[in-house]
């Protein structure tokens, strides 16, 4: 039998330690883990919730006992009072016992009706063509992507639903003709949220060319709209009309790949309508709408606001929110991945409406990681955004385990200021020199231990106490010689770290416990001689990542590599145990100013740093 907690305190208290020096692993509100389950069948997908009338959340979410796209996914609904903490009312919007019904999404009527659109494979459709070359006989057993697109109603709040099911009208475009079918059976589905503008109800399809390498081979945005949904009594009288107008919709890019998919949608505060949507290019695509969606502007791909950089992102769903505020929360995955990979960890940046000649158009923020799992290949997606009394709250699913998460309120003030944030940061500072030209030795501040043994487990086994540090520089290099060090925090054996010039005009980080060793770079031509920079590094001991800012700008690795962040080595215990440290010991240059911070800071911190400026 295992010992108590206090049995093992007493033990502990008899071998002489302190018992106040037991580590206490930080807590993380980003580790997905740390979430609120949403109740499942196994499979699930888009958590996607509204505010119901009698104070509830109601989540509506594709699930089922076994794999995507299998025979027996279906469309249930759930309630919550407690934000995520407990679940009732679970309800089958479509039976588990009847054919596919996928991918629903919901829209609240000002009437307190909530209706919920999805995919319904009415015919049982239960071979679909598809690409020879990839589906033996050119037939496909996954039919959740077809046949026709529902509705369903509930005037309860999503304690129940309506019996009947109403097809919505889909316009035949290019895209249906050339599918295998020739438009008689459409292929599409649809992630993105319906909304409401002018009194019409505005609901988003993704229409699909054919099934193949990468499932959907060719894809492109349309808008479905209702002039009479949210008013009409008879519901077989609605009528639809498929935007924009003309034969195509919401491509890439000129130049960019056939896939334009996942179309998520905010009204802006003119009117216009902005899309965001995933291609397979490396990076999302965008667009404005000015006269409610019948015309779009030329799709470009979406860019930060500073230096002009285009944002990097897979295919993987990326979704915008506007908030009561007036700003924007997007989520995306922060690599310019091609295919499905890599969507862990999830990052966010902030948008603001602007004034331009072309009307409203949003500038965005610097990166900051939401959420993240310790295993690198679980896969985060799918997300909703819900704001309740000044807090947010995200959704998201790794296809087997759905959640909500409640995100830290200095992590979105922070977000929500990235263009004021001007302050020098003081939270965690635990080392700051200035000067002219700093150098020699300094002592070193207590860093925070990376990993530590679990007292309280029967095998000791490894505690990760999810630290991490930051170092932030300003430098003028004199000449960019790979090899130069600004800091060396390394005793004899090399153990500890130290910053250095690395090729290509980087800067570079190195690690070392004295068993385990990694490193990582900035981005190439960081540095130029004889300017002064501004350099910050974090290592964030909850994702396990690295990553550098400098002169305010993240490095994404540009169009040099997928990924400008990199994780470290998991099994890292220490940082440092040295009590010195050096500066600029070989630095052909200045180095200005060093601080040390007992966390990793976030991206827009770095930046609040830079812009305060050296003092």
């Amino acid at each position: 039998m295992s010992a108590s907690r206090e049995d093992k305190l007493l033990w502990l208290a008899a071998m002489g330690l302190n018992l106040d020096a037991i580590p206490q692993p930080k807590y993380d509100w980003r580790f997905i883990s740390n979430g609120f389950n949403i109740p499942t069948k196994g499979y699930a997908d888009q958590p996607f919730i509204v505010k119901t009338d009698d104070g509830a959340w109601l989540c509506v979410m594709t699930t089922g006992t076994q794999c995507e796209g299998q025979k027996g996914q279906h469309v249930i609904s759930v309630r919550t009072f407690d934000h995520g903490k407990t679940w009732t009312n679970e309800l089958e919007v479509e039976p588990s016992s009847g054919v596919e019904a996928s991918y629903a999404v919901l829209l609240k009527a000002p009437t307190g009706r909530i209706f919920c659109f999805y995919n319904h494979n009415t015919d049982d459709i239960r071979l679909a063509k598809a690409d020879p070359k990839v589906f033996p006989n050119g037939l496909c057993e996954r039919v959740d992507s077809l046949g026709h697109f529902v509705f369903k109603y509930s005037d309860d709040g999503g304690q129940s639903w309506s019996q009947n099911r109403y097809d919505l009208e889909i316009r035949e475009t290019e895209i249906d003709r050339n599918n295998p079918y020739g438009g008689k059976v459409k292929y599409f589905w649809n992630v993105g949220k319906p909304f409401i503008y002018k009194g019409c109800a505005f609901v988003s399809l993704h229409k699909v060319g054919g099934l193949g390498n990468g499932f959907f081979t060719k894809t492109e945005g349309v808008l479905l709209k209702s002039d009479n949904l949210l008013t009409e009594k008879d519901l077989s009288k609605i009528r639809w009309e498929t935007l924009p107008d003309g034969d195509i919709g919401l491509r890439t890019p000129a130049g960019g790949g056939p896939v334009a998919e996942e179309q998520s949608y905010s009204l802006m505060s003119d009117g216009s309508f902005f899309c965001v949507y995933r291609t397979v290019d490396g990076h999302p695509a965008c667009a404005y709408s000015r006269d409610g969606g019948h015309k779009w502007t030329d799709p470009q791909y979406m860019t930060y606001t500073v230096g002009g950089r285009k944002v990097k992102h897979p295919r993987a769903a990326n979704f915008a929110w506007k908030c009561s505020n007036g700003r924007y929360l997007y989520w995306f995955h922060n690599h310019g991945g091609k295919n499905y990979e890599d969507r862990n960890p999830v990052w966010m940046i902030c948008g603001k409406e602007v004034q331009t000649p072309q009307g409203l158009q949003i500038e965005w923020s610097q990166p900051e990681i939401l959420l993240y799992d310790e295993d690198p290949m679980v896969r985060m997606s799918y997300p909703d955004l819900v704001e309740e009394n000044g807090e947010f709250y995200v959704t998201e699913t790794e296809k087997h385990l759905a959640r909500t998460h409640k995100i830290d309120g200095k992590f979105i003030d922070v977000l929500f200021n990235f263009d004021k944030n001007a302050t020098a940061v003081s939270d965690g500072l635990i080392f700051s020199k200035q000067g002219e030209r700093l150098s020699g030795q300094a002592d070193m501040p207590k860093l925070p231990q990376l990993l530590a043994r679990d007292m309280f487990d029967p095998s000791y086994k490894t505690l990760d106490m999810r630290n991490g540090i930051t170092i932030d520089l300003w430098i003028k290099a004199a000449s960019l010689k790979a090899g130069q060090i600004l800091l060396d925090a390394r005793n004899d054996a090399k153990t500890g770290f130290v910053v250095s010039v690395g090729e290509n005009a980087a800067i570079e980080l190195k690690l070392s416990d004295g068993i385990t060793k990694c490193s990582w770079e900035s981005d190439q031509d960081t540095i130029k001689a004889g300017k002064l920079h501004h350099i910050a590094i974090m290592i964030d001991g909850g994702p396990k990542i690295i990553s550098f800012v400098v002169d305010g700008v993240f490095c994404d690795g540009n169009s040099q590599r997928q990924f400008g962040w990199g994780r470290y080595n998991p099994n890292l215990r220490t940082l440092t145990n040295n009590d010195k440290f050096m500066i600029s010991p070989d630095f052909e240059g200045e180095v200005k100013s060093v601080k040390i911070y007992n966390r990793a800071i976030m991206t827009n911190e770095a930046i609040s740093n830079f812009r305060a400026g050296l003092k």
